[in-house]
């Protein structure tokens, strides 16, 4: 998992709402969209897209969380 992800996380106030599978999930996202290890990957994100790749994954978990609460 990248510290430097986590490092942003932090900075922007999120890394109290992420999980470990959170926080996996967005360095999956990183490599898949830049091609690299997250740890360069992030780099190359702009603050916006890095924060968009957060915000999805935490939509997506809520939306999980929902539909196991109405099951």
């Amino acid at each position: 998992m990248s510290e430097l992800v986590k490092f942003l996380l932090k900075k922007y106030g999120l890394l109290k709402d992420t999980t470990h599978e959170d926080r996996r999930e967005i360095d999956r996202i990183i490599e898949e969209r830049t091609g690299y290890d997250c740890d360069m990957g992030v780099g190359m994100l702009s603050e916006k897209e890095f924060l968009s790749i957060v915000h999805s994954v935490l939509r997506r978990k809520r939306k999980k969380e929902k539909e196991a609460a109405y099951a």
